[in-house]
């Protein structure tokens, strides 16, 4: 057995002799608790016959989990100065590659036709709060071939992910799990479980992709954007937040409204996933060819 990096002892020995600076613009905080990787891993359903790819190693504590239970692992790592880091904690494994890349400007597609035949792989992230939402929505937008992903957010913001109609935690990121997924939290992770401690608490979710989604729509890009638009400025009605942000004649967000039996005045975070779709099926018609 392997010495795990995980370890409270293990991470500051290994912070201390790279003189690693932690990087507040990445949100860096490393897991130290090995009962949580192990649900991670456990939730995540990793077996031999996985290709995963991790968003976010950090010093590869949950890394190593990883490659013990996978096949393959692609680690994807924005901070240059972990690569070097990553490239010895790691030295003993010979299923991990490690790429110095922004995930949000990587396209997954083309590896994992390379490396996974197109098969749906697993995503496993601890990932920052500050760009939860563009990784997933990002993920699920690309159609990149999934079959899960498990990740380490905020409290908060998986909690966000539940959330129903009319709730001040209800958004877009509600509406892409709800559409593309089922959500499942996992475990509860308090803050001592990190180095450093953040200073939120964290949790564990699982989102297990639908093969297809749950709901049709024509467009879904369109739906999308509707979506966006309608939350980006939450106290202003859809009338004037749909037809300012994307350009749509506002006579037909009115009637788009009317032809569900909808006030005008009614603000995004009102209505179901069902219902946006509706919304944008109507205007789709309504538009002509817009896209």
């Amino acid at each position: 057995m392997k010495e795990k990096i995980a370890s409270p002892k293990k991470t500051r020995e290994i912070i201390n002799q790279y003189n690693f600076v932690l990087q507040k613009k990445y949100g860096q905080n490393f897991l130290i608790d090995e009962y949580v990787l192990n649900k991670i891993i456990e939730a995540a359903n990793i077996t031999k016959e996985d290709m995963v790819i991790e968003i976010g190693p950090g010093i590869g504590s949950l890394t190593q989990y990883l490659a013990e239970n996978a096949r393959e692992v692609v680690a994807v790592e924005i901070d240059k100065q972990l690569i070097p880091i990553l490239n010895d904690t790691l030295k003993e494994y010979d299923n991990i590659e490690i790429i110095n890349e922004d995930i949000l400007k990587l396209d997954l597609n083309p590896l994992i036709k390379e490396k996974n035949n197109n098969k749906p792989v697993k995503i496993v992230a601890n990932l920052p709060y500050y760009i939860t939402t563009p990784i997933i929505m990002g993920l699920f937008e690309d159609e990149v071939p999934i079959d899960s992903i498990t990740v380490m957010i905020q409290k908060e913001v998986a909690q966000r992910m539940q959330a129903e109609p009319g709730t001040k935690d209800y958004g877009a990121l509600s509406l892409a799990v709800k559409y593309y997924s089922k959500p499942y939290i996992v475990a509860n992770v308090p803050q001592n479980c990190f180095i450093p401690r953040p200073n939120v608490d964290s949790a564990v979710i699982q989102l297990k992709k639908y093969e297809k989604p749950i709901i049709e729509v024509q467009d879904k890009k369109l739906m999308f954007q509707i979506i966006r638009a309608s939350f980006n400025q939450r106290r202003k009605t859809m009338l004037n937040s749909v037809s300012n942000q994307l350009d749509i004649d506002k006579e037909k967000v009115k009637l788009t409204l009317e032809k569900m039996d909808k006030p005008t005045n009614i603000r995004g975070e009102a209505l179901t996933l069902e219902e946006f779709a509706l919304f944008t099926e109507i205007l789709t018609h309504l538009n002509g060819d817009h896209s």
